[in-house]
């Protein structure tokens, strides 16, 4: 990963970072714009611990229900801004009981909800079951999320184009995601995707990724299931070749690794006790994609990161258990 190429694909080069520092026409400065757009979903998370996942067709009894602020855009962007980020989030949720309480949540953070529509269908719902190691098995009911669409990107063109990286991830409809990579790559916005659940990717949205995001599971789906490699390292290799600029895999307790033309580096992660892995790689993505829209180099972004990530494992939860930057472990 040499310097001369981090500086390269930094989003947006001079036009961005002339939009950044662009005052009103009267010398007076503009509000300060996003430094990172997450374009995703918002859900509540329905949590219960189970001593043990059940098998197909059997019964576990769990815990008392907790209800928690989640999905996978809103945890990023909460993740980020926790860390200092000036973060906004573009998603739907629906005029509900469940809406409120993510957007009250997002603004506590210190996130924009500006780009935030309302209405539609129900807010989303996530069916979560924590087992006794902290691991987790995850059920999503889209509701509102479903009914984000390429207008609303284009509507949110001014934040998009102002940011210097866009989020994703896919748990809003594939021609959304698709729709802001494009509209990203146009505007010279450096683009983050984590594509979770798996999910076909159009060659044009992968060449843009910088990079693009994965645990080992979602590499295998990429990469075809049964046959694909289980070295993580393979599967960052066979990754790139899809066409990304980049890949990130992302390996739990292990850290990650960072794969580019410039070839591989490994993180390790602090070593943490693990409470409950919800919310974990929505929280490293956030904090990774924050850390390169500030100009990180790949590899310091990763290494903060694998920090963030083992510190949201130490509490229950996805957002509640979010650091700031002053709580990582080392």
């Amino acid at each position: 990963m040499t310097g001369t190429r981090d500086a390269a694909l930094r989003p947006g080069g001079s036009a961005a970072a002339e939009r950044r520092a662009r005052g009103s026409a009267d010398g007076s400065r503009a509000p300060a714009p996003a430094e990172l757009l997450v374009v995703g979903s918002a859900n509540a998370d329905l949590v219960t611990r189970v001593e043990r996942h059940p098998a197909p067709g059997e019964t576990v009894l769990g815990s008392d229900l907790a209800v928690h602020p989640g999905g996978k855009g809103a945890n990023q962007a909460v993740a980020a801004a926790r860390l200092g980020a000036r973060a906004a989030l573009l998603a739907r949720v629906g005029d509900d009981a469940h809406g409120r309480m993510l957007l009250e949540s997002l603004r506590t953070a210190g996130v924009d909800t500006a780009p935030v529509l309302t209405g539609g269908a129900p807010t989303g719902v996530a069916l979560i079951a924590v087992g006794a190691r902290g691991d987790n098995t995850i059920v999503v009911s889209p509701g509102a999320n479903a009914r984000l669409t390429p207008e609303d990107v284009a509507a949110a063109h001014g934040v998009l184009a102002g940011a210097a990286v866009v989020s994703l991830q896919m748990e809003v409809p594939a021609p959304v995601v698709a729709a802001a990579a494009r509209a990203a790559a146009a505007a010279g916005t450096r683009v983050v995707l984590n594509p979770s659940p798996p999910g076909e990717l159009p060659d044009d949205v992968l060449a843009v990724c910088d990079p693009l995001v994965v645990n080992e599971h979602e590499a295998r789906g990429l990469l075809g299931g049964a046959g694909a490699p289980r070295d993580p390292g393979e599967q960052a290799r066979a990754l790139l070749a899809l066409g990304p600029r980049s890949v990130v895999v992302t390996l739990g307790a292990a850290g990650a690794l960072h794969r580019g033309p410039g070839g591989t580096v490994r993180v390790p992660s602090p070593a943490v006790e693990a409470v409950d892995t919800t919310g974990a790689g929505d929280a490293f993505t956030g904090a990774l994609a924050w850390r390169l829209a500030r100009g990180d180099t790949p590899e310091a972004a990763v290494r903060f990161a694998v920090r963030v990530g083992a510190a949201a494992v130490t509490r229950p939860g996805a957002q509640s258990s979010f650091p700031t930057a002053g709580a990582l472990p080392r």
